[in-house]
């Protein structure tokens, strides 16, 4: 069996809104040429009619193909941003990967090959992919899932997923959220940008579905939050300053080098003396 691996690309470096998809699909070796046939490739230059179509094509193949799919939400993806020690995209997209890859082997599948679409240095990427799966045959490469039928079915996979989750997303933050527009989440989009500009919340910011560690959303919140200012610690100056550790310690003087060159009376006794120092 062959694999393919893809994440939305698009939508992993510059969308706001919404969650992050990574797709994996599988099928055997010589059902390759059925996924050409099918039409099916990167799903970024598909219509949403299209990708819709071949998703449907893909499910109904389930006797010789199979896809599975990992979903990070937006509060994951920002909280991973922002902590003290940060989880990046790229450290996401590669684990999220590994995971894709143990879950078809747990479930069976008898993997021969995987193809990746990069994210970061490829050849780094491939050796990490091959070590942790010595005994498959590992392929990364720039633009996969426009090159390997297998990759661009996993995208087609990942991106209509993901356009099903955003379109049928149920708001935390009350049902007055549900019948509002927010389009399409990408930083050039007027229904985005309008949407984030009128639903921030003074003190809390914004929605759940938003990615509020991205700097378009960073800077609205400096614009339109309440800004907070943190006390610094008022400086104690009943407490004195701590001492070094070395006044614990006495210099050497002159006595305590001569008590040095004297010979223990083990050694004087019996005409030994010290011929090297070290």
């Amino acid at each position: 069996m062959v694999l393919g691996v893809s994440i939305y690309k698009t939508c992993h470096i510059n969308i706001f809104l919404g969650p992050m998809v990574y797709g994996g699909a599988y099928c055997p070796l010589s059902c390759i040429e059925e996924l050409e046939k099918l039409g099916v490739t990167d799903s970024k230059v598909l219509t949403e009619e299209k990708r819709d179509e071949l998703f449907e094509l893909i499910n109904r193949s389930s006797e010789f193909m199979g896809w599975i799919i990992e979903i990070h939400s937006p509060t994951t993806i920002s909280n991973n941003m922002l902590r003290r020690c940060k989880y990046n995209l790229n450290a996401v997209s590669h684990d999220s990967a590994i995971n894709l890859i143990k879950h078809a082997l747990n479930q069976g599948v008898n993997l021969q090959e995987v193809y990746v679409d990069t994210v970061g240095p490829s050849d780094k990427y491939q050796a990490k992919l091959s070590e942790i799966f010595p005994d498959i045959k590992v392929t990364v490469a720039k633009k996969a899932d426009a090159t390997y039928p297998i990759v661009g079915a996993a995208s087609i996979c990942a991106k209509v997923v993901r356009d099903h989750a955003l379109q049928s997303w149920k708001f935390r933050e009350g049902d007055n959220f549900q019948s509002l527009e927010y389009g399409s989440g990408y930083p050039n989009d007027p229904v985005t940008k309008r949407f984030l500009s009128e639903n921030i919340e003074p003190v809390f910011g914004f929605p759940s579905l938003v990615r509020f560690s991205w700097s378009t959303a960073e800077k609205i919140l400096e614009e339109k939050a309440v800004s907070v200012i943190w006390d610094e610690d008022e400086e104690d100056t009943t407490i004195t300053k701590t001492p070094s550790v070395l006044q614990f310690f006495r210099k050497p003087d002159k006595s305590d080098e001569k008590k040095q060159t004297k010979s223990h009376r083990f050694f004087s006794e019996r005409s030994l003396k010290q011929v090297m120092t070290f």
